[in-house]
């Protein structure tokens, strides 16, 4: 049910509020070209940048705009614990698929204290739960042995979104795991070697621009089209640099502006795309025939 291209929609703005009407619009559109699962308020959604009431309304929007068509796994963690059980207890409520729960930031909790955290929220919901391990924004690691404690656990702990470059350190998760355990790669260069080595799917910020090819990618893999799908993957390399060009999902908003979707509004402290980086991106967007010339 939780495999295959899970997108991160972005959260749009226009005039500084949130334009719901275009998320809705954002997940229609992914929907009718293949994605496999919707989430939202994850890295790509901005959730920082969100108040507790736009995140919950986020996450409402965009459920009924799924509508059971896809699985739904909204983002519900944050750096406050409260809070945390508060949102994923609210996604429950109104009936998300899973959550989608990050590892805190800023506080660099211990690998203890991270088992405390996690612990205490899967208990606190019915649904199934997928971690987040993201390193590069949380400066610290949720390291094998703490994944497998939860596991024990927590039998509704189903997987982990891998943000992490280190790809020794996913194999030996999977390893530990064992392959029914769902184990997701949130970076865009290791989504087809992720599935490779017996990974669930990726959840890819380049799945906002083009939702159909990188759902094509998983397809052509459970086809066994392992060449056609290391072509696909070779194919949309530069684009996934693009995207990360500046802070993330500063250059997807811009891309999708460029390409009529959205105004591509991010809120302080983030800032537009500069000048030239729009330019450099704009050149990418036409030579992949997002945009016309």
């Amino acid at each position: 049910m939780f495999r295959g291209s899970i997108v991160p929609i972005i959260t749009p703005f226009k005039n500084g509020a949130v334009d719901y009407e275009s998320l809705t619009k954002l997940i229609n559109w992914q929907i009718e070209n293949g994605s496999h699962g919707i989430s939202v308020t994850g890295t790509t959604g901005e959730p920082t940048s969100l108040t507790f009431d736009e995140r919950q309304q986020v996450i409402k929007v965009a459920k009924e705009a799924v509508n059971k068509r896809v699985p739904f796994v909204p983002g519900t963690g944050s750096t406050n614990h409260a809070e945390t059980i508060e949102l994923s207890k609210y996604a429950q409520s109104i009936g998300a698929d899973a959550i989608l729960v990050i590892t805190p930031y800023y506080n660099r909790p211990s690998q203890q204290g991270l088992f405390l955290h996690f612990d205490a929220v899967a208990k606190s919901v019915d649904l199934p739960v997928i971690l987040y391990n993201i390193p590069g924004r949380t400066a610290v690691n949720l390291e094998v042995d703490t994944v497998a404690r939860l596991r024990e656990a927590n039998k509704n702990i189903i997987g982990v979104k891998e943000s992490n470059k280190d790809f020794e350190h996913i194999n030996r998760l999977i390893q530990k795991m064992g392959r029914d355990f769902l184990v997701y790669s949130g970076i865009e260069l290791l989504c087809y070697p992720i599935l490779a080595i017996g990974g669930a799917g990726y959840v890819s910020a380049t799945g906002n621009l083009m939702p159909k090819e990188v759902a094509q990618l998983y397809n052509l893999v459970v086809a066994n089209k392992w060449q056609e799908a290391q072509d696909l993957h070779y194919y949309m390399m530069t684009l996934n640099d693009a995207i990360f060009m500046e802070i993330n999902p500063v250059p997807v908003k811009a891309a999708l502006g460029m390409m009529g979707k959205i105004s591509p509004e991010v809120r302080l402290p983030l800032s537009p795309l500069s000048d030239a980086n729009r330019e450099k991106l704009r050149k990418i967007l036409v030579d992949y025939k997002l945009i016309g010339d």
